[in-house]
C-alpha cells in the first residue's frame, strides 16, 4: 500500500503537484491506510447451480433424507450437518463459516433465487446479471444500474471484477474495469504483444479521459505508475487470514488488496465455477465448499476494519433437484441458497420462508419452491448499504419496495 511517504520520497511529486492529481489518486496517496466511511458492495457469483439443498441442509426435514438416501447430510457424525438453528444445518465443508454465524456477521437466505423457470445455466445467469429474470433485452447489469448515481469524486476504480473480461453483471454506462491480476495490471507496455492494451492504466482511463484525466497530462501517468511502485505482488495478507491456493482464493485476496487500497472500489464482483454436479456430487461439493467458505472467511479476516462497511452477497443461477439421481448427482433444480456476509448483517439467522420439500410442496413436483426473489435480497444492499434507492431503475418491472425488504440489515 502506498503511503505519504513513500509518495513524497519521488522528486516526480514536486513535478506533478497534489494540485494536479484527480481526486482519487489524492486520496490513494494520502489516504491509504484509512476507510473514508465508503460503503462496500462485493458479489460473488457461483456457477454452475450450486446444490443449495445440500449446502444448507434442512436437516429437520424427514423428506429431505427420503429423497436423497446417499446424499444427504447426515444429522450428526464426524459428516454431519453444523447445526444451526435445529432445522437448517451448514455442510460440514463449511465449517469455516461457523464463527461467523455465531458472530452474528453471516446470514443465510434460503429458497432464493431467480423466479424465471429456465433450467439453461447461459440463460439463468443472464437473468441474474442483468436483474430481469425472463426477459432478454437488456443490455446492462444490475450491479452497475446500482451506481448509477453520479459521484463527484468517482475514481476509475469504482467498479472492479476480479477476471480477464468484464461480466456481464457490471456492462453499462458506469465505468467498470476488469482485473485478471493486479501484479500483471501493467502501466506502461503500450505495445498490444507485450500486454493487452484493455489491461493497462493508459487504457482503462482514456476511456474516461474527459471526467478523470482531462487537463493532467503525462503527469498524472507518472504518478499512476508511483502507485504501481508500491509492488502489489508483495501484498501481505492480515494475520489469520489464510486463503486457499487457487483462482477463486486469489481472487478475493486480490478484491481485499484493491479494497484496502484506497482506490474508491464501491462494488466488486468476482465467481467461482464447478457447480454443476449431476454425477457423484458428495466428494466434488465437499472439495468446492471448503475452498468457497475458506477463502470467503479469509476475505473478511483480511479486511478488518474495513469489514464494518462491507456487504458481501453470495448468488448462484439456479438450484438443483430435490431428489437424487440414479448417478449419485442432482439435476437442474430451481431455489436455492444465498449468504450474506458483512459488518452491517443481522447475522445469525436464516431468512426467507421456508416452502417445504413434501411433494405437494415441490415446485413443478421436481424442486425446492422459491419463496425469496434474489432482487429482493440484493436490491436490499443497493438501498440500505450502497444508497441507491431508485431501485425502479436498477430492477425495473419490479416491485421492491422497502416494505418487502428481508430486514437482514441493521
Amino acid at each position: 500500500m502506498i503511503t505519504r511517504r513513500v509518495f513524497l520520497k519521488s522528486g516526480a511529486l514536486a513535478a506533478v503537484g497534489t494540485a494536479a492529481l484527480p481526486a482519487f489518486l489524492t486520496r490513494a496517496v494520502y489516504g491509504a491506510q484509512t476507510t473514508g466511511g465508503r460503503k462496500r458492495l462485493v458479489i460473488i457469483f457461483q456457477r454452475g447451480a450450486a446444490d443449495g439443498l445440500n449446502i444448507v441442509a434442512p436437516h429437520g426435514e424427514a423428506a429431505y433424507y427420503q429423497m436423497r438416501p446417499s446424499l444427504a447430510i447426515p444429522r450428526s457424525g464426524e459428516n454431519g450437518v453444523i447445526d444451526l438453528d435445529g432445522f437448517f444445518g451448514l455442510h460440514p465443508s463449511l465449517a469455516a463459516f461457523k464463527p461467523l454465524w455465531d458472530q452474528k456477521h453471516l446470514a443465510i437466505v434460503h429458497a432464493a433465487g431467480s423466479p424465471d423457470n429456465t433450467r439453461s445455466h447461459f440463460d439463468a445467469q443472464d437473468y441474474m446479471e442483468s436483474g430481469t429474470p425472463g426477459y432478454k433485452g437488456t443490455e446492462d447489469g444490475w450491479l452497475n444500474r446500482a451506481l448509477s448515481k453520479e459521484e463527484a469524486d468517482a475514481t476509475p476504480f469504482r467498479a472492479i471484477s476480479l477476471g480477464a473480461s468484464l461480466p456481464r453483471i457490471l456492462l453499462g454506462s458506469q465505468p467498470a474495469v476488469a482485473i485478471n491480476s493486479i501484479a500483471d495490471f501493467g502501466v506502461g507496455g503500450r505495445s498490444p504483444a507485450a500486454q493487452p492494451l484493455a489491461n493497462t492504466f493508459e487504457a482503462m482511463y482514456a476511456q474516461s479521459v474527459d471526467t478523470v484525466l482531462h487537463g493532467t497530462g503525462a503527469e498524472t501517468f507518472d504518478a499512476v505508475k508511483m502507485l504501481k511502485s508500491a509492488d502489489p505482488a508483495r501484498y501481505q495478507p492480515a494475520p489469520g487470514a489464510n486463503y486457499p491456493r487457487g483462482r477463486f482464493g486469489d481472487a478475493l485476496r486480490q478484491t481485499a488488496q484493491l479494497l484496502k487500497a484506497n482506490l474508491g472500489v464501491e462494488v466488486a464482483f468476482t465467481d467461482i465455477g464447478g457447480w454443476d454436479h449431476h454425477v457423484n456430487e458428495p466428494p466434488q461439493l465437499t472439495n468446492i465448499l471448503r475452498d468457497f467458505a475458506q477463502s470467503i472467511a479469509a476475505f473478511w479476516t483480511d479486511l478488518g476494519p474495513l469489514g464494518e462497511d462491507t456487504v458481501v452477497i453470495t448468488m448462484s443461477e439456479f438450484g438443483r433437484t430435490a431428489r437424487e439421481n440414479g448417478n449419485r448427482g442432482t439435476d437442474h433444480g430451481h431455489a436455492n441458497v444465498m449468504f450474506v456476509l458483512g459488518g452491517p448483517v443481522r447475522g445469525g439467522r436464516v431468512y426467507g420462508q421456508w416452502p417445504g420439500l413434501e411433494m405437494e410442496q415441490l415446485y413443478e413436483g421436481r424442486d425446492l419452491a422459491l419463496t425469496t426473489d434474489f432482487r429482493r435480497v440484493v436490491g436490499e444492499a443497493v438501498a440500505r448499504h450502497v444508497g441507491n434507492t431508485a431501485l425502479d431503475t436498477v430492477f425495473p418491472n419490479f416491485d421492491n419496495s422497502p416494505k418487502k425488504f428481508l430486514n437482514y440489515l441493521g
